[in-house]
């Protein structure tokens, strides 16, 4: 009976991370894509913003 208590944790892992895995799946695309691509843009465009322009030094 051992076996049984030492193989339920990683089925029980493994049916959740399947779980998640097709969660992820879903979500790919259709009508999230669009607000998810542009808050990326819009985060990257701030970091952009926030970085200081390197300045030439002449030596």
């Amino acid at each position: 009976m051992d076996y049984v208590s030492a193989l339920v944790p990683p089925v029980v892992m493994a049916v959740f991370f399947i779980g998640l895995i097709k969660v992820i799946v879903k979500t790919q695309g259709g009508a999230n894509k669009a607000k998810e691509d542009a808050a990326v843009d819009a985060a990257l465009a701030h970091a952009e913003s926030a970085r200081p322009a390197p300045r030439d030094v002449e030596g």
